[in-house]
C-alpha cells in the first residue's frame, strides 16, 4: 500500500451552548386599569420567562466522505472514457468492502476544457471528475475505505464529516431538551429569589433550534514508492454535540 499522509483539520457547525438567562422577563399586572376591564387581576398574571441552551455529547455513529476519481487529457471523448473505467474500478471497491449501494450515492460528474485551454488559444485539453458520496454507519471504517479507494484508484478524497444517526439524534435531542429545562429551572429559581417572589409552577414551555453539530475533517494524501512502510490509515473524530433551545414561563407569587 502507498504512503498517505492524512491531514485533519479543525471541526466545523459545533454549535455551542450558552446556557443562561437570554431575556429574563419579569412581569406583574397590579393596576386594575392597566388590566382592562373584565380582566380581573390573580397570580397568574405574574410570569418569570426564561430562554436557556441544553447541550449532550456522544461519539459519532456515521460518517460521510466524498470519493472521486480526476482525468485530464487532449479529448473530451477521452476523459469521459477515462472516468468510466476508473470510476468502475472504485465502484467494484466499493461493493469488496460490503458497502451497501443505497449508501453509495453519485456526487459531481464533470468534463470541461481545462483552464489552460481557456486561457491560451491552441491548447486542446479537458479534465473532468467523477465524484461518490459514501455514508458509514461504521465509523471505524473510515480508515479501511480511504486506503481501499486510493488503491483503487481514487485521486479526489476529499472530506470526511462525522455526525450521528436520525435515531441517535432524537434520542440525544430529548437529553439535551432535559439539560435546557434544567437550567431554565435553574435560572428562574435565581431569579425568583433575587426578586424576593415564589415560583408557583410552570405556565407554558416552548422548545426549539435543535441542532446537531458536524464534525470535519479535511484528508489530503501523497504517495510514495515506499509501500511497506505505509501505516494504514486512521482518523480520530472528535465528540458530536446535539444542542436544543427551551423557553420556560414560569408562575409566581409576591
Amino acid at each position: 500500500m502507498d504512503r498517505r499522509q492524512f491531514l485533519a483539520a479543525s471541526t466545523v457547525g459545533v454549535a455551542a451552548t450558552t446556557a443562561g438567562c437570554l431575556g429574563n422577563v419579569l412581569s406583574s399586572t397590579d393596576d386594575p386599569e392597566q388590566a382592562g376591564e373584565g380582566t380581573s387581576t390573580t397570580n397568574a398574571d405574574n410570569t418569570i420567562t426564561v430562554t436557556a441552551d441544553g447541550e449532550v455529547e456522544t461519539e459519532p455513529d456515521r460518517a460521510t466522505m466524498s470519493i472521486g476519481v480526476e482525468s485530464v487529457d487532449e479529448s473530451a471523448d477521452a476523459v469521459s472514457d477515462d472516468l468510466a473505467t476508473r470510476s468502475e474500478q472504485l465502484r467494484e471497491a466499493f461493493d469488496d468492502l460490503g458497502i451497501p449501494e443505497d449508501n453509495v450515492e453519485e456526487g459531481q460528474y464533470s468534463v470541461r476544457p481545462s483552464p489552460a485551454a481557456r486561457r491560451e488559444d491552441g491548447v486542446e485539453e479537458f479534465v473532468g471528475t467523477h465524484s461518490y458520496q459514501v455514508t458509514l454507519d461504521d465509523v471505524e471504517r473510515v480508515g479501511e475505505v480511504i486506503d481501499a479507494a486510493v488503491d483503487a484508484g481514487a485521486d479526489d478524497v476529499g472530506r470526511v464529516n462525522f455526525t450521528v444517526r436520525d435515531e441517535t439524534r432524537a434520542e440525544l435531542r430529548k437529553d439535551a431538551i432535559d439539560d435546557a429545562l434544567a437550567t431554565a429551572d435553574e435560572e428562574a429559581g435565581h431569579i425568583a429569589s433575587n426578586r424576593g417572589v415564589e415560583l408557583t409552577g410552570t405556565t407554558a414551555v416552548t422548545t426549539s433550534d435543535v441542532r446537531v453539530s458536524t464534525v470535519r475533517h479535511d484528508v489530503a494524501y501523497e504517495t510514495d514508492d515506499a509501500a511497506d512502510a505505509a501505516p494504514e490509515t486512521e482518523i480520530d473524530a472528535d465528540p458530536v454535540s446535539v444542542t436544543a433551545s427551551a423557553t420556560v414561563e414560569y408562575g409566581f407569587t409576591d
